[in-house]
């Protein structure tokens, strides 16, 4: 949206832009970010899914041999591979280049900890296009505190010059909350120093392990405006060699369209266009049980043991989600005009700190940053 250039982006999906949204998925051929295990071993003190051992009634390796066929069916163009930490699964191997043979692209999101120069070499050759690492910090103190296991740092960073030693193309992933927000400008400097080509922002999501912690984990709109104003400089400083991205804050591009985009209606139905949950994504937990998307663990579309996927991607389970602005209720999102195009934010915030999955999602600052024309005051 603010230089109209990506690089990991444009190599996956192809090029796409405000003038020409991509159409690399859809509600009904979705990518599917896949949490193949529960396993991990980092103890995450804000872990979505509360990895930690491997759940009793993880799907067997002939069971997500099959799930793969069912993607294949429905044409999904892309698995992420996630957890837990996906490398813990003595099958990865396999059905990752199973899936490769169906003809499925291959992205990782890792902790990087397990990344070993074998590990690189086989991440290579089975296909995988693209290699997320989760680096919360250029500090290894705020990092190792963070993912909950000392040396978790230096071990990542490990992984990921292995990685890109391998000759894979490596990104970098960085939730953002009150207490690492400051350092996001200096961050993005040392990503690019690592030699990685994309960095995505994570907005802390309310789900999991994430719903212990204390108020002064979230930040506040005036935060906020500092970090978006930061990315959007950084972006302009690093354009065609790192590219940068934002997720689970749809407000981020209604940010960009009324400030780079002067409020042009091609930039908001951009915004729009990039999906979010149960509209271009969709998520497999490890017992095989759909959600919307791996944040969204309290509205299950069905279970691939049960029904085949082409049965689950159903309309009428997927309205909620692809049109979520007509049953947003929250006093500020549903006053919001933007609400169209960003479909109320993140609905596991909303759910779990409104208590209403239709309610507002708290952590949005567009009415605290625009006034009334946003729905809301200064």
């Amino acid at each position: 949206m603010v230089t109209g250039v990506g690089t990991t982006s444009f190599r996956v999906k192809g090029r796409f832009g405000v003038d020409r949204p991509s159409d690399f998925s859809a509600p009904f051929r979705p990518i599917v970010s896949w949490n193949i295990t529960r396993r991990c071993n980092l103890k995450c003190i804000h872990c979505y899914i509360d990895a930690g051992p491997a759940e009793a009634g993880e799907l067997s390796t002939r069971e997500a041999l099959d799930v793969v066929d069912q993607m294949a069916e429905v044409g999904v163009p892309l698995i992420l591979f996630t957890g837990g930490e996906p490398l813990t699964r003595p099958d990865f191997f396999e059905i990752a280049g199973y899936a490769r043979e169906r003809g499925i692209r291959l992205v990782l999101s890792t902790n990087g900890t397990l990344i070993t120069p074998e590990v690189a070499k086989r991440l290579r050759e089975v296909g995988v296009v693209y290699v997320g690492v989760s680096l919360d910090s250029a500090s290894a103190d705020f990092h190792d505190k963070f993912r909950g296991v000392g040396g978790s740092f230096a071990a990542a960073l490990a992984g990921i010059k292995n990685a890109i030693a391998a000759g894979l193309d490596v990104g970098l992933r960085f939730v953002v909350t009150a207490k690492n927000i400051h350092e996001v400008g200096s961050y993005v400097d040392f990503a690019a120093s690592l030699g990685v080509r994309r960095v995505t922002f994570y907005h802390l999501s309310a789900a999991g392990r994430a719903q212990k912690l204390a108020e002064d984990w979230w930040y506040t709109p005036r935060q906020y405006q500092e970090f978006i104003e930061t990315l959007i400089a950084k972006a302009r400083q690093y354009a065609g060699r790192l590219e940068i991205e934002t997720t689970l804050a749809p407000y981020d591009g209604i940010y960009i369209a009324l400030t780079v985009g002067g409020g042009d209606a091609k930039y908001l139905e951009f915004v729009e266009s990039t999906g979010g949950c149960g509209r271009k994504i969709i998520s497999i937990y490890p017992n095989g049980d759909v959600y919307p998307c791996q944040f969204i663990d309290f509205y299950k579309l069905g279970n691939v043991r049960e029904k085949r996927l082409r049965e689950i991607l159903t309309p009428e389970r997927l309205a909620l989600f692809v049109e979520t602005d007509k049953y947003l209720r929250g006093p500020r999102c549903s006053a919001c005009p933007y609400k169209k195009f960003c479909k109320g934010g993140d609905r596991a915030r909303a759910y779990y700190m409104s208590g209403d999955m239709f309610g507002d999602d708290p952590l949005c600052p567009i009415p605290a940053l625009f006034g009334n024309e946003a729905g809301g005051r200064n």
